[in-house]
């Protein structure tokens, strides 16, 4: 594009051009001007020297992590824990965007919206809390029942076989009806005509919902899954690092956590900002990986 193009556009369309000022500037201040301190992934950093007086290391503290005893570890938990994630989560809202579109009464369905995105504003710290008190083998509700069923007293968040669908399906529970905004959105733009001529035809809710709800839904749900996929390796920190503990620790332990605790325990910052990096490096080549895949197979893409 000539600059004179360029300039003509910004002429053109300058009122939208001020009001999106504000987010450029805020993530160009807080996502782009701290990318000064990657190369600190490359120093020995020293606090009397600051960010560039440190000697130059390269990759060594990259080498170290991959030879770390911790490194298979560490990706197989990360990758799991935001695979289940996916698989298990990514569907939900998709499915409750499809049910509550299904609500004709208007009240009704104002009802069952403010209910489904209240827990996402429920704090990290608070719904840890919950959990703890919910699942209690000892005194929690879950508890009770587990041992009325027959099961006897299983801590679900010190069990490493429980923690991680414990996780993953609270987490549904907090985030699902906050996610299904932007498939309800989208299926806002359905023309009403298509919903009269479907019933018209005969067509019942799973004809409505197979054949005009979910086609227009599929652009939406791509770009999010690629996305998605783009924070492969970005499981977040203080949700696991709070349901973490010494039992579930196996399982539990991921880069985010391990990162705080070399980089601002141990005091090993060029170390945990190498580790940062390789996690940002893997989730940058998912996400262009993913969009790749998406635009040959169903032409609809990021870039």
């Amino acid at each position: 594009m000539r600059p004179g193009s360029i300039f003509g556009t910004f002429k053109r369309d300058y009122q939208l051009w001020m009001m999106i000022a504000p987010a450029i500037a805020v993530i160009f201040i807080f996502n782009y001007i701290p990318m000064y301190g990657v190369q600190l992934a490359f120093r020995d950093y020293h606090f009397s020297k600051g960010l560039t007086g440190g000697d130059w290391q390269g990759l060594f503290y990259f080498k170290q992590f991959i030879d770390s005893y911790l490194f298979t570890d560490l990706l197989k938990n990360t990758f799991f824990i935001s695979l289940t994630t996916i698989v298990v989560g990514f569907p939900a809202p998709i499915i409750l965007a499809l049910i509550l579109n299904q609500i004709r009464r208007k009240k009704m369905k104002q009802l069952m919206q403010t209910t489904v995105y209240l827990p996402h504003f429920i704090s990290i710290i608070v719904l840890v809390g919950m959990l703890n008190v919910l699942l209690s083998p000892e005194t929690g509700i879950v508890g009770h029942i587990m041992k009325s069923i027959g099961l006897g007293h299983i801590n679900l968040l010190a069990s490493t076989s429980t923690f991680i669908p414990t996780y993953v399906l609270s987490d549904i529970w907090q985030h699902c009806g906050w996610n299904s905004i932007i498939y309800l959105a989208a299926l806002s733009t359905v023309d009403p005509q298509l919903y009269d001529s479907a019933k018209i035809d005969g067509a019942g809710r799973w004809q409505t919902i197979r054949y005009i709800d979910f086609p227009a839904l599929v652009p939406t749900i791509v770009i999010l899954f690629i996305l998605s996929m783009g924070n492969i390796l970005s499981t977040g920190f203080e949700k696991i690092f709070l349901m973490q503990n010494a039992l579930n620790l196996p399982v539990s332990e991921v880069i985010a956590t391990y990162v705080y605790k070399i980089g601002i325990i141990s005091n090993q910052f060029s170390y945990a900002s190498a580790i940062g990096l390789f996690n940002t490096l893997v989730n940058f080549i998912f996400l262009f990986a993913m969009n790749a895949i998406s635009k040959r197979v169903s032409n609809t893409s990021l870039f």
